[in-house]
């Protein structure tokens, strides 16, 4: 298992180990919301992961898709469970629930990571994934820019988060994007199977 990979289980074993009905809408935001922080803080993304804009929100597709349908991805055997959960109001929707079966390795993280994972975790602890939407659908979010401008299943481009008030400013993330996708692609070393 890459570095990459071990942040992405890491992170999901943390945020469905302290945050309370972490379903598959939640953690896709959960991990949207750290790698997008991350970025704009640093001009690198935590995790690394490729996000599109779905109608309910951010979704790192590659990963949505080793997971859709509630299935555990092999390396994830034992670390994660995943329920299926179905909720009354409409039965064609069917959720899953994600339960932590061991505890995160925290050293894959830097201190800075840490943090914003904690502060993550603390802000959104008891939020359902339709009230994490009212953030992640604000004007001007990069998720509300994708699907406003481009439209249903777009990839939302890390540079949609950076700004004048960004602590990474925008002109020095943009070549830092570049040359961490670069270092994910040519090594092979994404967070995705």
């Amino acid at each position: 298992m890459n570095q990459s990979r071990r942040k992405l289980l890491n992170a999901v074993l943390f945020f469905v180990g302290k945050a309370r009905k972490v379903n598959t809408t939640k953690l896709c935001k959960l991990l949207y919301f750290f790698d997008f922080t991350i970025a704009r803080q640093t001009g690198y993304p935590a995790i690394g992961l490729r996000y599109h804009a779905f109608e309910r929100g951010p979704v790192p597709w590659d990963f949505w898709a080793e997971i859709k349908g509630g299935k555990v991805p092999d390396d994830f055997r034992g670390k994660v469970r995943i329920n299926r959960l179905e909720k009354d109001t409409n039965p064609d929707y069917v959720e899953f629930r994600f339960i932590a079966a061991e505890r995160p390795d925290m050293r894959v993280f830097t201190p800075r990571e840490r943090r914003v994972l904690e502060h993550l975790a603390e802000v959104f602890r008891d939020a359902t994934a339709a009230d994490m939407s009212e953030i992640t659908h604000l004007k001007n979010t990069p998720w509300e820019k994708t699907y406003s401008e481009q439209g249903r299943h777009a990839p939302i481009d890390y540079r949609l988060a950076f700004d004048k008030n960004s602590p990474c400013p925008p002109e020095h993330a943009a070549g830092r994007l570049d040359e961490f996708f670069a270092v994910l692609d040519n090594f092979q070393v994404a967070p995705i199977r």
